[in-house]
């Protein structure tokens, strides 16, 4: 008979035909297991936001992998620290592995440690069923819905089962450079796996299977400087200069689908100092001077690498233009790859939506890509298929503001668990990209 729960959950959200729409035992317990631990695991998620761990805090970004490697070592993992080179000033990553029945899927889980804000104002903070604090939804929420859904396995008895490998990147917010370095770990481990599952962005309805890239430039504009009174007959400067190609940014890349480059910092004037690795800076001048200098720092996003090239070239052709007694360059960094819809993917969510209907929480659709910022299981889609939306549920994510919904842990972490089970009693082969013919 079903539940009442069951009964609401599948009027709100209509159960896909041919979905598995009921618990086995072993699930049933699985679910039993999440809610024993219901209260344990949110403070759980307490301990590790009032760890300040912003990308470019070391010390608190291996503090929060040492807590996590400690609870998964304690649950028969072997973990271990991945060092990246030291002119990185990154932390490095945590890597934890479990070895379990042979001909299963080895399945790769992708969380990470770093935050975006951090400090005394952003600690964790609980009004009713709304927790406040820096990485509380992005990604802490999504690592403890990833850790208790083990836990939950563990219990149950179905863990030892599962071959898994956990990568929880130290700099996922702000990778460092290059990034075949700082994500060699995370590829490593995607090539000897056959799936990956990714603990971000969480959703009632919704997973991801396709994301656009996301890359990052810096435009440095010069002028002549001078008395403002002859701003228009001597030149103009590096203020107006960098107004007119971000406008002509705007103008003339419109036309180009899910194409986006934002303009995250600008500084502008005649002391101008900047630092591109922290986004920051400062500036000093007069209104009567006519800028000599300033900086443009932003982000691109695009659906496919034909899209990046084509953008970049028309931003350069752009720059090149300059007005009277101006100069300007614009150079491009490396970032997240583009990642495709595959067949795969769309297997994979699948059975995440299944295990949400036979959970009484209804089917999953997928995103739309262009409306999904970049992650870590980009990096992997050459070489694996995999889903991303396991995380939290949340708002407010990269702002002071970050709050995460805390009953709707319970429901990601059923999910997270009863898909894991039913990928253990899989082939491999049942799951791994076929190859193209």
């Amino acid at each position: 008979m079903l539940n009442a729960r069951t009964l609401i959950a599948a009027f709100v959200f209509p159960i896909a035909l041919g979905a598995q729409t009921t618990l086995d035992k072993s699930e049933t317990a699985l679910r039993g297991e999440v809610a024993k631990r219901r209260d344990d695991q949110i403070s759980y998620l307490e301990k590790l936001v009032n760890i300040p761990s912003g990308t470019l805090n070391v010390t608190g970004v291996r503090e929060v992998g040492r807590v996590i490697g400690a609870t998964l070592d304690s649950m028969g993992f072997k973990s271990q620290w991945v060092e990246v080179p030291g002119d990185m000033k990154r932390a490095g990553h945590l890597v934890s592995t479990h070895v379990g029945k042979a001909g299963t899927p080895r399945i790769l889980l992708i969380g990470h440690l770093d935050t975006v804000f951090e400090g005394p104002n952003q600690r964790f903070e609980r009004v009713d069923t709304i927790a406040k604090g820096a990485g509380s939804n992005d990604i802490k929420g999504g690592d403890v819905i990833m850790i208790y859904a083990l836990k939950a396995m563990q219990a149950a008895g179905t863990l030892k089962d599962l071959n898994v490998t956990i990568v929880m990147t130290g700099d996922e917010e702000y990778p460092g450079e290059p990034l075949r370095i700082a994500r060699a770990a995370l590829t490593d481990a995607a090539k000897q796996a056959d799936l990956a599952l990714a603990f971000e962005g969480g959703s009632r309805t919704q997973a991801t299977i396709g994301r656009r890239s996301a890359s990052g430039w810096v435009l440095k504009v010069g002028g002549q400087q001078g008395h403002s009174g002859g701003v228009f007959r001597n030149g103009y400067g590096a203020i107006y200069e960098a107004a007119r190609i971000l406008d002509e940014f705007r103008r003339e890349l419109a036309n180009e689908k899910d194409l986006t480059y934002n303009p995250g910092t600008i500084a502008g004037g005649s002391n101008v100092t900047y630092d591109s690795l922290t986004q920051s800076g400062t500036v000093a001048s007069k209104t009567n001077i006519i800028a000599p200098i300033t900086w443009v720092q932003g982000d691109l996003r695009a659906m496919d690498p034909e899209q990046i090239v084509r953008a970049q070239a028309k931003m350069k052709e752009i720059v090149a233009r300059h007005l009277k007694g101006t100069t300007a360059e614009i150079s491009f960094a490396e970032g997240y790859p583009p990642m495709a819809v595959t067949p795969g993917g769309e297997k994979l969510l699948t059975f995440y939506s299944d295990a949400s209907a036979a959970l009484g929480y209804g089917a999953l659709k997928a995103s739309d890509p262009a409306l999904r910022g970049a992650g870590d299981l980009s990096f992997v889609a050459p070489f694996i298929d995999g889903v991303e939306g396991l995380g939290a549920l949340g708002s407010g994510a990269h702002s002071p503001n970050e709050s995460v919904n805390l009953p709707a842990l319970t429901m990601q972490t059923e999910r997270a668990a009863v898909m894991l089970y039913r990928l253990s009693k899989e082939k491999a082969e049942n799951v791994r990209r076929k190859p193209k013919m």
